[in-house]
Parts: structure tokens; C-alpha cells; sequence
């Protein structure tokens, strides 16, 4: 009796699938089908090849289309959109304009929220913050900002990023998808989908959230799949004693019943693909069988007692701290050692209407040590060579006061014309200051940037042709630029 006779002859639920299938025909479908690849997943790599999984298991054939700069990302999405005025963006003549009214020269026909379309003026508002220049290139840090400006020669500025959107959500999930609508698959999800994972046993791109940070709320559509298969989605690694929910064993489990479990799931999945082809049973096969391969990864991955002392104190105290901003950077390193291909970091807190001086002081003081932790532990370990990170908000700030303006109290509004991003490592040129403003920050006076031109740098850097990686639904083929995007080739080493 084969193989498959045995198991339908003992059970009801394949016999009931086998009624709606030939038997010839699921034996030639499943000979060169998911199910061999699901049950090598599952036993083991070396038990079903003559050689170990190659580097970029599950990409597309074809892909990279060129050599990669960087193998791996890192985005510290910093939510809320950080003020450019207390951070990179320098502009020492408002401090001679405070108070006066916003000229409508330089204002034009630009959109304002709500917030701030009512006041009978528009206040100037120079920072309150001190700026000095550091590195061999000169970079204008704000003093909120003193270990940043310690790695100011490993950064590349963009102070010319802009975005048709003016409000949070729609701004935020146009930087992670490409498009204003919720719906779309996000970035992390693209480049799973695409290029695969250099890591068997962790998944391709992961999301780590501060706790405790305020703010807008996000929502697990910024790192979903959207019409790409559900297994490029992100999986979110949280703070606390169970980083990934319903990974460990059911009560009175042990590893081989859930092996055993998941061999049976396996099989009743790959008899229902064959008999209905529906390309989500083979996304949950996969996700299956990566839960059941992470229960010993992650747990190893999360223990953080092999860090030594040093280490946490070069990402400060709070990186003890599960969760955390500073912790989520730790573990972004730790992820990026295992090859995950991509970390999406978000950080909320950063949308200070009112009370900003002291508003943005306590964000810096809780983000700065770690994020310039983060470049020099990489590059200490010759990983920031071939990891690109990536620091920036969904949009900048105004340059006039939000409401009630004193001397040492302001809040801005919404910016979406003009405001300041940076990259580093990987491929793009360190040291280095792209796109320039008008003294108000208001406008851009050269090299715009818009989020396609920045999606699509993204792309090249990571080996994609941003035109070419793409997937047809509802009749269309999409991809992360839309039909839009040019790659700004002046970032690039």
C-alpha cells in the first residue's frame, strides 16, 4: 500500500478531499509540489539535499537583478514627524525674523491642516536650540543630537525629502507601502517577497515597536503583506518573556507532539492545495513550519546575556530595558547578524504641536544615544558595509508656531513640502549633505526628493530593479512605486 493509501485509508477528512481529485493527479502534483519542499522544510534541509539552502531562500528567480550594496535593512521609522529646525536642518537668519508673520511669498498656495489654516497669523519660530558642525564633513547637528553628531561622517542627509501627504496616517502609510490607502504590501513585505531569506529559521523581515512611547497609533496593515502572499507579511517580535504570541507549545506539549502535528497539518494542507489550488494553504504551510523552526531560534535570538556590559552601556540604560527604544535597537543588531533581511523599527512621540522645546528634547534623549549606538556597533562588526539604515518621519514641521508663541515655547504644525531624512553603510555615499532648502526650510530650492525617487533608491541599493519587481492583482501589475520613482543615483558611492 503507498504512502498516501495509508493515510486516506485512516482518515476521514483526505478521503473527502480525495473524492474531488484523481489519484493520478495528485500523485504528479504532489511529487513536484509544495508538499516535498514543506516536509524538507520540516525535517531538515540536509535530509532531502545533497547541500545545505542557498542564500535567498523563496525569492523570485532572477532576483537580485544586479549585485546588492546591502544585504539587509534596518528603518528606524520615527513617528510623529520630527521637527527638521531642532534636528539637521539648520537656519540661523529666523533667529532675526522671530514672531514676524509667515510671508506669503514663501507660503504660496501650500495646503495647511486644520490645526493651523484658522490662525489669523503665522508666527515665526526659530529653534531655540543650539547648532554646531561636526566631522570631517562639517554636518550642523543640533545639540539635542550629541552622539548623532558623533557619526555625522557614516550619515548621508537628505534634506530635501517631500510628500503630497499633510495628516499622520495616510503620510505614514504612504512611507511604508508606497501609497496613501491602506492595502497596499509595505516595504518589508516587497523585499520578502522578491528577494527571500538568508535565514531558514527566522522569518525575512520583522517589526519592533517602543513601548510605552505615545503618540499616533499605528496599525499592523503598515507592515502587512497586502495582496503578496500572507507569509511576507512582518512579524512582530514584542517586549516581555513571549516576543512572538502562540510560539511556544500548547500546555502539555512537547516538541515531538507539536512536530508530529504539524507533519499531519502538513499533509491534510498539501492534499487541499492540490485539490483546490489555492496559493494560501501553501502561505500557511510555510508559516507553520517557520513557527515551528523559530521555537528554537527565537528564544536563543532574545536571550541578551551574552551581551556584554560595554554593549549596553553604548546604547544606554534603557537598552536593558525589554522594549524600549534603545532595547528594539540592540535586538535590531542582533536580527541583522542572523541575515534577516529587513528590521522595520518604529518609534512614536515625535508630533508636538504645543510644548515642543521640551517635547523634542525628551524624544532626542531617548532615541539619540541608541540610534548612534546602533551605526557604530554595525560598523565595529563589519556589518554596516552591507546593512543599510535608514532614520526619518513620514513629514517635517513648520516653520511658524502652532497657537501660542513665547520666547522659549512653541509647537509646529505639519510639514510636508520640505523636511529632513539620513541613510547609512551599504552602498551610499557617508559624509554627505543631498537637496537644499529656502531659508524658512518651506520650500525646496534643489534636488528634490519625493518617496517614490526614496523607495526606489531603496530598491536599487538592495540589487531591485523597482519597475520589475512587481505582482498582477485584480487585473494589474503593481509594485512598491506605483508608476513612479527614479533612483537617485547621486546618493550612491
Amino acid at each position: 500500500m503507498c504512502h498516501y493509501d495509508k493515510i486516506t485509508s485512516s482518515n476521514k477528512d483526505l478521503q473527502s478531499i480525495e473524492r474531488n481529485i484523481g489519484r493520478r493527479e495528485f500523485l504528479t502534483k504532489t511529487s513536484l509540489g509544495i508538499g516535498a519542499l514543506a516536509l524538507g522544510s520540516l525535517l531538515g534541509a540536509d535530509k532531502m539535499m545533497a547541500s545545505p539552502l542557498p542564500n535567498g531562500i523563496g525569492g523570485l528567480p532572477g532576483l537580485p537583478h544586479f549585485i546588492p550594496k546591502a544585504k539587509r535593512v534596518v528603518y528606524l521609522f520615527q513617528s510623529g514627524g520630527p521637527s527638521q529646525f531642532e534636528t539637521f536642518d539648520y537656519k540661523p537668519e529666523l533667529a532675526k525674523m522671530f514672531g514676524k508673520d509667515l510671508p506669503g511669498s514663501i507660503k504660496g498656495e501650500q495646503r495647511l491642516t486644520g490645526m493651523s489654516a484658522n490662525q489669523s497669523s503665522l508666527p515665526i519660530a526659530p529653534s531655540i536650540f543650539k547648532f554646531d558642525q561636526y566631522g570631517q564633513s562639517r554636518a550642523w547637528v543640533s545639540e539635542l543630537m550629541p552622539h548623532t553628531a558623533e557619526v555625522v561622517d557614516d550619515l548621508c542627509f537628505i534634506k530635501s525629502m517631500h510628500t503630497p501627504q499633510i495628516n499622520h496616517d495616510p503620510a505614514i502609510t504612504f512611507f511604508q507601502t508606497g501609497h496613501q490607502l491602506p492595502g497596499r504590501p509595505s516595504i518589508g513585505s516587497w523585499a520578502s517577497y522578491g528577494l527571500g531569506s538568508d535565514n531558514q529559521n527566522l522569518p525575512s523581515f520583522i517589526v519592533l515597536n517602543s513601548k510605552n512611547a505615545g503618540g499616533q497609533p499605528l496599525y499592523a496593515r503598515l507592515w502587512g503583506n497586502g495582496f503578496l502572499p500572507t507569509e511576507h507579511q512582518g512579524v512582530q517580535f514584542r517586549s516581555g518573556v513571549d516576543p512572538v504570541l502562540f510560539l511556544n507549545n500548547p500546555e502539555n506539549y512537547d516538541g515531538a507532539d507539536r512536530g508530529r502535528m504539524l507533519a499531519y497539518l502538513k499533509e491534510l494542507n498539501s492534499a487541499q492545495y492540490d485539490s483546490y489550488g489555492d496559493p494560501e494553504i501553501n502561505a500557511r504551510i510555510a508559516q507553520y513550519e517557520m513557527a515551528y523552526r523559530m521555537q528554537s531560534s527565537v528564544p536563543e535570538l532574545t536571550d541578551m546575556s551574552d551581551e556584554p556590559d560595554y554593549i549596553f552601556d553604548m546604547y544606554g540604560e534603557d537598552s536593558r530595558d525589554s522594549g524600549t527604544y534603545a532595547a528594539n535597537c540592540l535586538m535590531a543588531r542582533r536580527l541583522l547578524e542572523k541575515d534577516v533581511k529587513f528590521v522595520q523599527l518604529y518609534h512614536r512621540g515625535w508630533d508636538q504641536h504645543a510644548y515642543l522645546p521640551s517635547g523634542i528634547k525628551n524624544q532626542c534623549k531617548n532615541t539619540d544615544q541608541a540610534t548612534a549606538a546602533l551605526i557604530k556597533d554595525l560598523k565595529q562588526r563589519g556589518l554596516l558595509e552591507d546593512t543599510l539604515v535608514i532614520w526619518g518621519g513620514e513629514f517635517g514641521r513648520t516653520v511658524y508656531s502652532q497657537g501660542k508663541l513665547t520666547a522659549d515655547d512653541y509647537g509646529r504644525d505639519h510639514h510636508p513640502r520640505c523636511f529632513t531624512m539620513w541613510m547609512a553603510g551599504a552602498g551610499v555615499k557617508p559624509g554627505f549633505s543631498y537637496g537644499e532648502t529656502d531659508d524658512f526650510s518651506y520650500n525646496i530650492t534643489k534636488d528634490p526628493v519625493s518617496v517614490h525617487d526614496f523607495h526606489a533608491t531603496l530598491m536599487y541599493l538592495m540589487g531591485v530593479d523597482h519597475e520589475k519587481l512587481t505582482f498582477k492583482h485584480q487585473g494589474r501589475r503593481f509594485r512598491l512605486t506605483d508608476v513612479e520613482g527614479s533612483v537617485i543615483k547621486d546618493l550612491i558611492a
